[in-house]
């Protein structure tokens, strides 16, 4: 059986979706509670498999009580079940220790799937949620070391992978032989290579050449 603490403020939700949850042979619905203080009491306590989480509640809301929960029990599995879907609901959830996100419009029927897919080690979010955590991860992510070089400098690490020499590089870019040395160094140390052959490779090994 799998064992669900359900946290929520809402009576009417808490009774329609337990009432889903007490037909499916592998669910069990060990304790309620209708905030904060009380979810991270019996969370501690009771210690369920899962436990459904109410985001707005009195007294302690459903961010704080997931980060209390999780910070003296790491092995705890909370699903937010909200009607919230603003980044200062999902991210702080998310990073408080939520596994998997889900909202209140959600079937009783998809929550029991997300109860079992959250147990077995899998995370369900709403697609918003994803698309959000993806934006999020494309944001923060470092770029590459490529984009860090200038349009010239770019010209001449694509000559440089077509096997040009410093002068040919020159000539085809009507620039002189000292302006090249300058980039192909900056080129190297931006690039994080100890050499042109080395440079070559990267621009390769990321489909830069045109």
């Amino acid at each position: 059986m799998i064992r669900v603490l359900f946290v929520d403020d809402h009576e009417m939700v808490r009774i329609g979706v337990s009432a889903y949850l007490a037909t499916q042979a592998d669910i069990e619905v060990i304790g309620e509670a209708d905030n904060g203080e009380d979810a991270v009491k019996l969370a501690l306590d009771l210690r369920p498999d899962i436990i459904l989480m109410d985001l707005v509640m009195d007294k302690m809301d459903g961010i704080e009580a997931t980060k209390l929960i999780v910070s003296t029990w790491p092995e705890a599995k909370v699903i937010v079940v909200t009607s919230f879907l603003d980044d200062d609901k999902v991210y702080p959830a998310l990073e408080a220790g939520a596994a998997s996100y889900l909202l209140k419009t959600s079937k009783a029927s998809e929550i029991a799937k997300a109860i079992r897919a959250t147990y077995n080690g899998s995370a369900v979010f709403e697609p918003e949620v994803t698309n959000k955590v993806m934006k999020r991860m494309r944001k923060n992510q470092a770029p590459a070391l490529h984009e860090t070089l200038t349009v010239r400098e770019q010209e001449v690490l694509h000559l440089i992978a077509k096997g040009r020499s410093n002068q040919e590089i020159a000539s085809e870019l009507f620039i002189a032989l000292k302006t090249v040395k300058v980039h192909v160094s900056n080129i190297l140390s931006k690039l994080e290579v100890q050499d042109r052959t080395q440079a070559a490779i990267y621009v390769h090994e990321n489909g830069m050449l045109k």
